[in-house]
Parts: structure tokens; C-alpha cells; sequence
């Protein structure tokens, strides 16, 4: 059982999610709506598998440029919800971006993100050694908190980078009268780059993430190589962190649709054969009604 007695709890990390890139909002509110397309996606993902009471985590996301404003304008909306054991984490978030032109082809953006943070601990269906542990509730528990992240992100036709922070007012979150939760803030910093092989249908998109809280570290590396002839598309690709594991991304484009697995593989304590299993899927769609052919812009995540 994946339990301990707690009164209060220090949250240092959020969900460690495999493909970070494909995930730019979760971690950074600027990116809302700088692809210049509708982006729709939704994420399902269950980790260390095989143990008692894993965490699972769904996740689904929709930003967008705001066209009726101008292009420099951009929001979003996503829903998390993660569970572990009797433990259940929920947020949504709104997130707003503004974005001005940097260089020739460049733009920066900024972005704000604010959304609630929820707590639940459900101990029904969990067997308990001592009943009359009064940390542990008897009953449905819950309580929330008001959560505030804000980024920079710079993007290119060629490269991207991002550096943000969730979590600002360290949110503190009371479940019933004994125990409670604090969330420490977290701080991201990432970036890649898209390498056109000469002469080929491929290119190389490499990128990293680097995440704290000022007391702990983790850093994840990945390269995807990507395929693209005749409207069709398929990647495959190795992420690697220090000392935690190594990520197998595979994945394409279907009818419209970006369908991707990741299988991230344990390198220490949990083991290879206990992973995290990852299902993301994808839509993105041309919103630019006004001035057709003026803004459209490629995903990064395929250039």
C-alpha cells in the first residue's frame, strides 16, 4: 500500500509526465495559443505500474490564438486529475498569454495561469491496520486552494525555449480538521530545437527539461526524430533522466489525429518492468477565419 501516516504533507513535484514537449502548457501558460491552431489534447497515463494503489493521471488541455483580438493573444483551459491510493489531486486552470515579435521570425510570450488546486482522501475500500488512527479520516474528505503559475517562452521556426513557475503562493490546502497539504513552488526551464537532416524526410527534435523546487532536482533529456512525406507523419524517440529512467516514445499522425505511447523505464528502485505507461492524443485545427493564409503556422512538434 502505497499509504503513510501524515498530518502535513510537503508536495515537491508535480506529475512527471513522459513527453514533456508535447505538454508545453501543463508547464508553461505562455505557450497557450502560440502555434496559431486550435490544439486539443488529452493524456492518460498510469505509473509504476504493477504496485498496489499506482498513481494514474488524466489530463486533457485546449488552447488557442484569439483571433477576434489579434493573434498576439492566446488562452487556454485543462483538467487534471490524479489519483493514488485514496489520495486524489484535481486542478483546472485557465491560462492567458501575450505575445509580441521578436527578430525576424521570433516571437516572446508571456503568461499567466490561475485555476484551483483541490485535495481529496477517500478511505472507503481501504483496509487500515488501526481504525482509530486519527490521521487517517473515517469518511470523504476534501478542500482546495487557489493556484497561480506565470512564464516566458520564446519560439522560432528553428528552436524554443521556456522558463516558468507554478505554484507562486505556495498553496497550503486544509483537508478536515487534522491533516493538510503544501504545495512548494515549482520552477521549469526547457527548450529544443528542430535539425532538418540535408536530404532527408527527417528531422531531429532535440530538448530538454530541467524542474525544482530549490531542494530538489530533476533533469530529462529527449530527442525525437521525426517523418514527414505526402500528409503523413510518424516519430519515434529516447528521453533519458539521471539516475530515475529512460523513456521509448513512438508515435504518428492519423486522419488529423496525433496518436502517442511512451513507456518510461525505471532505472532505479521501482524497476524496468514496473514503467509508466503514457497515452497522448491530439487534434489541431486552423482558427484563422479573418485572414486566411496569413497566420498559419506549423506545429514545432513537427517541424
Amino acid at each position: 500500500m502505497l499509504l503513510t501516516a501524515w498530518t502535513a504533507v510537503k508536495a515537491q513535484w508535480d506529475v512527471q509526465f513522459s513527453d514533456y514537449t508535447a505538454l508545453k502548457t501543463y508547464y508553461n501558460p505562455a505557450a497557450a495559443g502560440t502555434e496559431g491552431l486550435l490544439d486539443v489534447k488529452g493524456l492518460y497515463s498510469m505509473q509504476m505500474v504493477g504496485y498496489d494503489d499506482a498513481p494514474a493521471t488524466m489530463y486533457i488541455d485546449a488552447s488557442m490564438p484569439i483571433y477576434f483580438l489579434s493573434p498576439r493573444h492566446g488562452a487556454g483551459l485543462s483538467f487534471m486529475s490524479d489519483n493514488i491510493g485514496m489520495f486524489t489531486t484535481t486542478k483546472i486552470t485557465l491560462q492567458y498569454s501575450y505575445n509580441m515579435k521578436i527578430g525576424n521570425k521570433g516571437r516572446l510570450a508571456i503568461g499567466l495561469a490561475g485555476g484551483l488546486l483541490s485535495e481529496k482522501i477517500d478511505p472507503s475500500g481501504v483496509d487500515l491496520e488501526d481504525n482509530n488512527d486519527p490521521a487517517f479520516p473515517t469518511s470523504q474528505q476534501d478542500g482546495n486552494s487557489f493556484d497561480l503559475g506565470a512564464g516566458f517562452y520564446y519560439y522560432h521556426p528553428k528552436i524554443w525555449a521556456g522558463i516558468s513557475a507554478q505554484h507562486l503562493l505556495s498553496p497550503t490546502i486544509q483537508i478536515g480538521e487534522t491533516n493538510e497539504v503544501s504545495i512548494s513552488t515549482a520552477y521549469y526551464l526547457m527548450g529544443g530545437c528542430n535539425i532538418k537532416l540535408k536530404n532527408s524526410l527527417i528531422t531531429l527534435q532535440p530538448s530538454f527539461l530541467i524542474q525544482t523546487d530549490m531542494d530538489s532536482w530533476r533533469e530529462d533529456v529527449q530527442c525525437k526524430a521525426v517523418y514527414e512525406h505526402d500528409g503523413k507523419k510518424f516519430y519515434g524517440g529516447l528521453g533519458y533522466s539521471p539516475s530515475t529512467s529512460v523513456t521509448f516514445l513512438v508515435g504518428g499522425m492519423f486522419h488529423g489525429i496525433c496518436l502517442g505511447y511512451n513507456y518510461q523505464m525505471y532505472t532505479e528502485g521501482v524497476g524496468a518492468v514496473n514503467g509508466s505507461h503514457e497515452l497522448v492524443v491530439s487534434y489541431q485545427s486552423n482558427l484563422d477565419l479573418f485572414k486566411k493564409g496569413r497566420n498559419r503556422h506549423k506545429s514545432v512538434r513537427w517541424l
